[in-house]
This record gives C-alpha cells, structure tokens and sequence, in this order.
C-alpha cells in the first residue's frame, strides 16, 4: 500500500467520522479489519490491499489526528474560506483539507508542498476543478499566512515499501470483525 492510498483510505474514514456519532477509535475499530476491506475491496480497488500493521498504525494515526483536532482544523478552514459559511463547503472537501492540515500541523515527515498536492489530488478525484482550485487556494493561504515551517525530514522506517499483511496474523488492537 502506498502512503497515498493510506491518505486517502485516511479521508475516507475521516469524512464518515462527519455523519456518524462514533469517536475515531470505535470508527477504526470496525473498518480497519480484514472483514471490511474485502468486501469493500470488491468494489473500489483502493481497498483491494489489506494495510500491515504500521501501514494501519499510520491510518489511524491520521484519523485520531484528525478527530482529535478537529475543531482547530475547522477553525483554519472558516478563517481562509474567505466568503464562504463553514457549513456550505462540500464536505469531502473539508475532510480533505481536516488531513493535509493536520499532516502540516502535526506530522514531521511530510512536506508541506507534498500535503497540499496530495490533497489537491485527492480533490481532482472526487470533486469539480472549481473545488479543486478552492481546496488549493485555502491550504496555500493556510500554509503562508501561519508561517508554518516546511518539515523535509526523511521518514525513519518507509512502512509504505514494507510487506503487505500476513494472511493470519492480526493486531489485537485492529479485531477481524
């Protein structure tokens, strides 16, 4: 699994965690489980590849994240969606811009140039260009206007190169369910 893939499994899972009432440890609980991704696998080929452990280690990292700062990330998104009401903006969009700005904010490893382009990708696939050019805008102006340092460090162990989940094996902390 790519880390792009992780990212995207990632917005997924953030953008459910905006409809349901379950925390992100109980939202995690049920999807990062070899049950869930064969049957969603069978459709959408994103989950045609069961996460190892860091690979889902790294998952949840991002969606607890994100749940866990969700309010300051909503408060960066309504300050540089300038004309807009929080509550009018898709929410794939904002579920988007919730991981690449907890990526900048919190995350050693990743650039910030490569957040937003991940997220500017990420757009292009489920939204018009118009969001797209949005999404874009608000992470630039976000990543300028806060003076956030640009983190290059290199990822200590590349868990994304890594072997793909043995067959039987599963983390006590993710359940088969």
């Amino acid at each position: 699994m790519t880390r792009t893939n992780a990212r995207e499994i990632a917005v997924h899972l953030t953008f459910e965690l905006s409809f349901t009432n379950q925390t992100a440890d109980e939202l995690l609980a049920s999807a990062l489980t070899r049950t869930t991704f064969a049957l969603i696998g069978e459709e959408e080929p994103l989950y045609a590849e069961y996460p190892n452990v860091k690979q889902k280690e790294y998952i949840a990292g991002l969606v607890k994240g994100v749940y866990e700062h969700c309010p300051e990330l909503d408060e960066y998104i309504a300050r540089y969606a300038i004309g807009w009401s929080f509550s009018r903006l898709p929410r794939v969009a904002v579920a988007i811009m919730r991981v690449a700005m907890y990526e900048i904010l919190y995350m050693q490893d990743i650039p910030n140039a490569a957040a937003i382009n991940e997220a500017v990708e990420l757009t292009k696939h489920y939204e018009d260009p118009d969001v797209v050019s949005f999404v874009n805008g608000i992470l630039g102006s976000f990543v300028r206007k806060e003076s956030i340092p640009d983190r290059t460090a290199a990822v200590p162990e590349d868990i994304f190169d890594a072997e793909p989940a043995p067959e039987a094996s599963e983390s006590a902390q993710f359940p088969e369910a």
